[in-house]
């Protein structure tokens, strides 16, 4: 009966709030306060607003001068290393001559949250014109912050993607209502992530702000990757976020409900604080690097490739107004047209292994061939990954990958040795195991105090929150974390995509993606060494069928397993059909199906590393009684 009564309870709250949506009046309010006491003031007067000058932006705008349009001519640069990514970020910002537009899909209040938002704010203060849209589900989750971010610069415009309730924050009880109420539109969010600036050089990819995605995090970290592209596919970028922009799901702050009621209670804010980073020397340091020529030159410069056809595509914002129409799933049904067309190799990096239907006819049609391509994905264990209740339908599901599909998977280890120890610094947290927390607290953008736990920020899902639930499960092994986060693809060395599709139903048909697709087999070698670099036994666990210790005894276990699998409930059956496996010293690596594989690799159970605990029984029970959540992960 008390089910019912908070289930009834929770559904009439949502419809109040859905409801209650500002008037023209109090929009017209707030609007006219903030035009009356916004900060004028302007650190710049001449013509270039005081740009920092850039090789890389110079790059870029010397492509656009040399591209025809049957003859384009591209600057692009993949960005593996953290520290690499965040400094090419800080130098462009610096750099701007007249505009920069950030897309992005979390946006935390930490350090590397705060130094991009400062930097922003510097840039709009200087008399560029800087255009924000965030996901608001995961981003700026203080109002007081967003009210304050109203009146930093006349020059600075900030709006929020598809609002619960028309508010910048979301409290759990409002979120339940969100989901119970609105499912569709709430669960639909905008998962692009862009850096734009001046119209010709742009940066895309898996990366939002916040510390994990940068190697600042001190417990667990993200192996992400970007790209960034100059030249005339800029435009496309443009296009594109004007039409995100554009959208009427797109709220600017003033017109949030929380957001307003506090411009219209408090006329005249306190001005725009100073950062508080919780390690300044960190900060200074990629400062100092987007000033330093020598350094830009080794890590940016030098590794940029200057070629031809390159194209950035984006699902277009009516995916998550009219999923069904086709034309709107522009990179998606891109993306999976290349993947069909595959000739002789796929190399695919994902940290979800979780196939939308669509994906998995084409791979099945792949598989078919004679002879097939050869199919290697790079992917999350459960060791490594955050998303435990994801990794648990992949898991349900590996046999039809390794025999329909003809997966080669290959699972990365939580301290895998290709994850670089940037920006070490002598004041990070000593390391502690999960039962004895150093808590630390932070001054945030907007001046409160919080405390925050090493490793609880919030996760890139629909089902993630600020909160120690979403922690990674325990290991038995100790030492600094990492989890795969990049999302990538090459075909047939000859060409090659870095973007935000996770290659999931949720990236299918909910989320709208983007990405860049470079046709040039010398960036497709890149990429592909990269990810292949993942796939080493020092990094990864290679997937394969399980060997049966007694033979008949085997076999039954393998068909009551089979028929396990297929249920969509009660799939209890704990002996699956493939496990993870180690390769033996003094043995080369080797493919499952070679002779010598049993010799050479040790099964070492199906989550290796994993310590006995509530998050393992939730993966398992997930695993039985999860199927039908597949799409929404």
């Amino acid at each position: 009966m008390s089910l019912r009564c908070s289930l009834v309870f929770t559904l009439l709250l949502a419809a109040l709030l859905q409801g209650c949506t500002l008037t023209s009046a109090q929009i017209k309010r707030a609007d006219a306060i903030v035009t009356a006491t916004v900060d004028r003031q302007i650190t710049c007067s001449s013509d270039d607003h005081c740009a920092t000058p850039s090789s890389l932006l110079d790059a870029a705008k010397q492509a656009i001068a040399r591209s025809t349009s049957s003859q384009p001519e591209h600057v692009v640069t993949l960005l593996d290393d953290s520290e690499a990514a965040l400094v090419a970020r800080i130098n462009l910002i610096r750099a701007a001559h007249q505009s920069i537009d950030v897309q992005m899909y979390i946006w935390d209040e930490d350090d590397i949250g705060q130094l991009v938002l400062n930097e922003l704010i510097a840039a709009a203060r200087r008399g560029v014109k800087v255009r924000i849209l965030a996901d608001q589900l995961f981003s700026f989750e203080d109002p007081n912050l967003l009210e304050r971010l109203t009146r930093v610069s006349p020059n600075l415009h900030v709006r929020l993607y598809n609002p619960t309730f028309h508010n910048s924050h979301t409290p759990p009880l409002e979120f339940a209502a969100g989901v119970l109420c609105c499912f569709m539109k709430f669960n639909q969010r905008m998962h692009n992530k862009l850096l734009l600036v001046d119209n010709s050089i742009g940066i895309t990819g898996g990366r939002n702000y916040q510390d994990r995605y940068f190697n600042w995090d001190n417990d667990f970290n993200y192996v992400d990757r970007d790209i960034m592209v100059g030249g005339p596919a800029t435009q496309q970028m443009a296009t594109s976020f004007n039409q995100f922009w554009k959208l009427k799901r797109s709220v600017p702050l003033a017109h949030l409900r929380d957001v307003n009621r506090l411009i219209i209670r408090d006329p005249h804010p306190p001005p725009w604080p100073a950062p508080h980073y919780a390690y300044p020397a960190r900060v200074e340091d990629a400062v100092n690097e987007a000033q330093d020529m020598d350094w830009l030159t080794q890590h940016l410069i030098a590794p940029s490739l200057v070629t031809g056809k390159v194209a950035y595509f984006s699902d277009r914002p009516a995916k998550t107004e009219q999923p069904d129409k086709r034309d709107a799933q522009q990179f998606t049904a891109h993306l999976m047209h290349l993947i069909g067309a595959a000739q002789h190799e796929v190399v695919l990096q994902t940290p979800y292994l979780v196939m939308s239907r669509r994906a998995q006819k084409i791979f099945q049609k792949l598989h078919k061939e004679t002879p097939p391509p050869r199919i290697t994905v790079s992917t999350n264990s459960l060791a490594s990954t955050d998303a435990f209740a994801v990794y648990a339908v992949s898991y349900k599901h590996r046999k039809s990958y390794l025999t329909q599909y003809g997966f080669d998977i290959y699972e990365m280890k939580p301290h895998a040795q290709l994850a670089a120890y940037a920006y070490v610094q002598a004041n990070v947290i000593d390391e502690t195991d999960d039962d004895d927390e150093e808590a630390m607290t932070t001054t945030t953008l907007s001046g409160t105090r919080q405390t925050r736990f090493p490793g609880t920020e919030r996760r890139a899902g629909l089902f993630g929150s600020n909160s120690r639930r979403n922690r990674p499960v325990p290991l038995i092994s100790a030492g600094r974390r990492f989890g795969l986060h990049a999302k990538s693809l090459v075909v047939d060395d000859s060409f090659a995509m870095v973007g935000s599709h996770n290659f999931d139903p949720r990236s299918d048909h909910y989320n709208t993606e983007a990405g860049v697709i470079v046709y040039d087999p010398r960036f497709a070698d890149q990429l592909r060494t990269s990810i292949m670099q993942a796939t080493k036994p020092q990094n990864a666990w290679i997937i394969a069928p399980r060997k049966p210790t007694i033979p008949v005894l085997g076999q039954i276990s393998q068909v009551i397993g089979d028929i396990s699998a297929k249920l969509p409930f009660f799939d209890i059956w704990p002996f699956r059909y493939a496990t993870s496996y180690e390769l033996k010293p003094n043995c080369p690596p080797m493919q499952p199906n070679n002779p010598d594989f049993s010799r050479c690799y040790e099964a070492v159970g199906d989550f290796p590393d994993v310590a006995i605990s509530p998050k393992l029984l939730y993966t398992r029970l997930i695993t039985a009684f999860g199927a039908g959540v597949k799409g929404v992960l």
